[in-house]
């Protein structure tokens, strides 16, 4: 799979596939239907399947303070896409003068010259344009005179609900990661390199690998059960902890596993760790010696969890 870093990078070699646009945060079930349908449409027809994402995501844009936590980076998107079977990736800066296309403007850049498609899949509450004037109907009267085909998606759901980025953040918010990792397909999970934290965890017996989150918020927070792969790693159980460390006056948002039964130098190593189960939330204790002792009661409630899963 290719990754284009910009309209200004596209090439004639990408021209003339079947595309979808869209966030596709989290790549859950619902956005595997539409990759699936995309892919499946894009090789009957022997072209290109396309992906096409805007950085920042909208929301972030216009109101970054409300803007949703991301439940992965553009990293591990870009990964689950090629996973998924995706051809090229289109990702688009979304500045001032991007957001300011009119819908004309943005068919015409876009989708006319700039990859030539042939075909496009989009959800019917597909919104574009200055003012987020282009719609669903007007795709495909422009679909009709630029000659495109324009398809919408059927909704996906689950336990009787639509499928969406906001769902999974809710149920994770929730603490229910049974039903996340339903929406989708698999465990939810956080990928980093580990760096150098404080030391903290050594000091009270308990080593860490603190991971770099890369993200100013996540959809997690508090003590979890969880298993880790990467770096010789396969299914390590171990328990995690994701907040500001509140006792230690901590202040920005960190990843730190302890993995059960294991020493090592994991320093610079790339890890994915799996939130499989909610222990606790994260608060303050009253010092070192109190938090050792909620960290060992994490560590034997997981050990109590991965021994009746």
């Amino acid at each position: 799979m290719e990754l284009i870093r910009g309209m200004h990078n596209l090439r004639p070699a990408h021209r003339g596939g079947v595309a979808t646009i869209g966030n596709f945060d989290g790549v859950h079930t619902g956005h595997r239907r539409i990759l699936d349908q995309v892919i499946a449409e894009a090789r009957r027809s022997k072209v290109l399947s396309t992906v096409i994402l805007f950085e920042p995501q909208p929301a972030e844009f216009f109101t970054p303070e409300k803007a949703p936590p991301r439940l992965m980076t553009l990293r591990d998107k870009v990964r689950a896409l090629r996973q998924a079977g995706v051809d090229q990736v289109l990702c688009c800066r979304f500045n001032q003068r991007f957001r300011s296309q009119s819908a004309a403007e943005f068919v015409d850049n876009l989708l006319v010259r700039g990859l030539g498609i042939q075909s496009l899949v989009v959800g019917d509450d597909f919104r574009f344009g200055a003012d987020r004037c282009g719609d669903f109907a007007y795709l495909q009267q422009a679909g009709a005179l630029h000659g495109f085909t324009v398809s919408d998606t059927p909704t996906f759901e689950v336990v009787g609900e639509r499928v969406s980025s906001t769902r999974v953040r809710t149920v994770l918010q929730q603490g229910d990661l049974q039903q996340a990792a339903q929406l989708l397909g698999h465990p939810y999970t956080i990928s980093g390199r580990v760096r150098h934290g404080d030391k903290r965890g050594r000091q009270i017996g308990v080593p860490t690998a603190n991971l770099a989150m890369r993200r100013v918020q996540s959809p997690v927070a508090g003590v979890y059960a969880v298993r880790v792969n990467g770096a010789g790693l396969k299914g390590a159980q171990g328990v995690a902890n994701v907040g500001t460390r509140p006792t230690v006056n901590g202040v920005d948002n960190r990843l730190e596993v302890h993995l059960l039964d294991f020493s090592g130098d994991l320093y610079g190593r790339y890890l994915e760790v799996e939130f499989l189960h909610f222990l606790r939330k994260e608060k303050k204790f009253d010092g070192l010696e109190s938090l050792s002792a909620a960290i060992h009661a994490d560590i034997d409630n997981a050990k109590a969890f991965f021994s009746q899963s």
